[in-house]
C-alpha cells in the first residue's frame, strides 16, 4: 500500500527514508544500466550469429536494428508508468504488475501478472539450461584438446545443471533488488567479457577463412528445406527478441533509481540509451562478426558450439564468464517474482511466524542477515523445480525462441504502449494513437510467427531426444 508523505510526517525529509517510508534509494544511471545490460546481454547474444544465418546480410542486422529501436521506445514509455501523475511526486508502482494495475483494468493485469511470471520461470529454465552448456563446453573444450576434434567427449549436462542450481539457490537468499547491484555489475562485466572473447575469435577466422562468409538472403534453399527455412527464419525473429527482453523487470529496476530531481523516469530513459545502445553495438559485433566467421554453419551457440575449438583456454574463460553473467542475470531476472510471491504470502497469512518473522543472524561484527523461512524455503524449491525442467529441456536455441516470442508482444509493446495512451490520456483515432496501435499490431504478429517458429523446434528436436542421455 502506497503511503504518502503528508501521512509519514516524521520519516518525509528522513536521510534514512523516501517519501513512501522506504528506506532510501541509492541507485543510479549506471547502477541502472549494468542491471538492465546484466538481463539483456545474456545467453541471447551467443544465438545471434545462427540466426543471422537464417536470414542473411540484409534481413539479419535490419531485425536486429529494429528490435532494439522498438525495445527502446516502448521502454521509455514504460518508465514514464514508475509513477502515477506527477513524475516526481506522482504514486510509485513498484513492480510492473502494479504500474498495469495503475492504469489499466482488473483481467488485465491478471493476465500480464501470468505471462510476466510465466516467463520470469521460462528464463530461469533458459539460463540454467545455457549456463550448463557453457560448464559442459569446458569440458569439452579440454577433451578435444587431448584427445583430438575427432573424438565425440559426449557428456551429460545434468550434474552441471545440478552445480549451477546449487550456487542460485545460495544468491537467491539475497533479500531484494536493491541489495545486488554488486553481483550486477560484476555480470555486466563478465558479459563484455566473453562478448569480446567471441567477437575476436570471429575476427581471427574470418582472417584465416580470407575473407567474409555469407549471402545476403541466409541460409540456402537446399541446404534446408522451403519449410524448414520458413521455421528458421521464424525461429531467428525468437532468438532477436529474446536478446532484447527486460520491459518485464524495468519497473523493477527503476524501484531502485534514488528519489528526485532528476525524477526516475528521466534517470531511466537516459539508462535505457546507454544499455540499448551498448547491447546492439555488441549484437551487431558478435552476431555479424560469426556469420562472417561460419557462414551458413554457424553454430546455435557460438562459444559452445565449437565453430571454435583453439585455443582452448580462451574458449574456457569465455565459458566461465558466461556462467559467472548467468548466476548475476538469474537473480536479476527472478527478484521480481521472488518479490511477488512473498508479498503474497505475507498478505493472505500475515499472523504466521513462518512467513512474517525474520531472525537476525550474525555474518560478521558489523554484517546482519535477516533469515527468513518461507523465503529460503520457497526460494530454494524454485530453483529446484527450475532445474529440474531444464534437465528435461535441453534445446538452448529453441527455448530461446519461445521465450523471447512469448513476452515480447505482451510485455514489452502492449502493456507500456496501452498504459502510456491512459497515463498520457492520448484521443483516441489521433496519430499517436493510431501509430501506436499499428506498432502494437506489427509486433504481434512478428511474436505469433516467432512462437510458431520455436514451436516447430522444439517439435523436431524431442522426436530425437532422450532425458539424462549425454550428448
Amino acid at each position: 500500500m502506497e503511503v504518502s508523505s503528508a501521512e509519514l510526517g516524521h520519516t518525509a525529509g528522513n536521510k534514512l527514508f523516501d517519501d513512501d517510508g522506504r528506506p532510501k534509494r541509492h541507485g543510479t544511471m549506471w547502477t541502472a544500466s549494468a542491471h538492465i545490460i546484466t538481463a539483456v546481454i545474456g545467453s541471447g547474444v551467443l544465438s545471434l550469429a545462427w540466426a543471422i544465418a537464417q536470414l542473411g546480410w540484409v534481413a539479419g542486422p535490419a531485425v536486429m536494428l529494429l528490435f532494439s529501436l522498438v525495445t527502446y521506445y516502448t521502454s521509455a514509455l514504460l518508465a514514464d508508468c514508475y509513477r502515477s501523475g506527477d513524475a516526481a511526486s506522482g504514486k510509485r508502482n513498484y513492480t510492473y504488475m502494479d504500474a498495469v494495475n495503475a492504469s489499466l483494468s482488473g483481467f488485465k493485469v491478471q493476465i500480464c501478472g501470468f505471462l510476466q511470471y510465466a516467463n520470469i520461470v521460462g528464463v530461469a529454465i533458459g539460463y540454467t539450461i545455457a549456463a550448463s552448456i557453457s560448464m559442459l563446453a569446458i569440458k569439452r573444450s579440454n577433451c578435444f584438446h587431448k584427445k583430438g576434434h575427432g573424438d565425440p567427449c559426449n557428456i551429460s549436462s545434468v550434474p552441471y545443471m545440478i552445480i549451477f542450481g546449487v550456487a542460485e539457490i545460495f544468491f537467491s537468499q539475497i533479500p531484494d533488488f536493491d541489495q545486488i547491484s554488486w553481483l550486477s555489475m560484476l555480470a555486466a562485466v563478465m558479459s563484455f567479457t566473453y562478448s569480446a572473447i567471441g567477437l575476436a575469435l570471429g575476427i581471427v577466422q574470418v582472417v584465416a577463412n580470407g575473407g567474409i562468409k555469407g549471402s545476403l538472403t541466409g541460409i540456402s534453399i537446399g541446404v534446408v528445406t522451403p519449410m524448414d527455412k520458413v521455421w528458421r527464419s521464424l525461429q531467428a525473429f525468437g532468438d532477436i527478441a529474446f536478446a532484447y527482453s527486460y520491459s518485464l523487470i524495468l519497473i523493477e529496476i527503476q524501484d531502485t533509481i534514488r528519489a528526485p530531481p532528476p525524477s526516475e523516469a528521466t534517470v531511466m530513459k537516459r539508462a535505457t540509451v546507454v544499455s540499448v545502445m551498448v547491447t546492439t553495438v555488441f549484437y551487431m559485433l558478435c552476431g555479424c562478426m560469426g556469420y562472417a566467421a561460419f557462414g551458413d554453419e554457424a553454430p546455435g551457440n557460438l562459444l559452445t558450439g565449437f565453430g571454435f575449438y583453439e585455443p582452448f583456454w580462451l574458449l574456457d574463460i569465455a565459458n566461465v564468464a558466461i556462467v559467472i553473467h548467468l548466476v548475476g542475470a538469474y537473480q536479476v531476472f527472478c527478484q521480481p517474482l521472488f518479490a511477488f510471491v512473498e508479498k503474497w504470502a505475507a498478505q493472505r497469512w500475515p499472523d504466521s511466524p513462518y512467513i512474517t518473522k525474520e531472525v537476525e543472524v550474525s555474518l560478521s561484527a558489523t554484517r546482519r542477515y535477516k533469515l527468513n523461512l518461507f523465503r529460503s524455503t520457497w526460494r530454494t524449491a524454485f530453483v529446484v523445480v527450475t532445474t529440474v525442467v531444464s534437465m528435461l529441456l535441453p534445446f538452448f536455441n529453441d527455448v530461446v525462441g519461445f521465450l523471447g516470442a512469448l513476452g515480447f508482444w505482451p510485455l514489452t509493446v502492449y502493456f507500456p504502449v496501452e498504459m502510456y495512451i491512459v497515463q498520457k490520456k492520448v484521443p483516441r483515432w489521433s496519430t499517436r494513437w493510431v501509430c501506436l496501435q499499428m506498432l502494437s499490431l506489427g509486433c504481434l504478429v512478428i511474436s505469433i510467427a516467432a512462437a510458431a517458429g520455436s514451436i516447430a523446434g522444439v517439435v523436431s528436436d524431442l522426436k530425437v531426444y532422450r532425458p539424462f542421455k549425454a550428448y
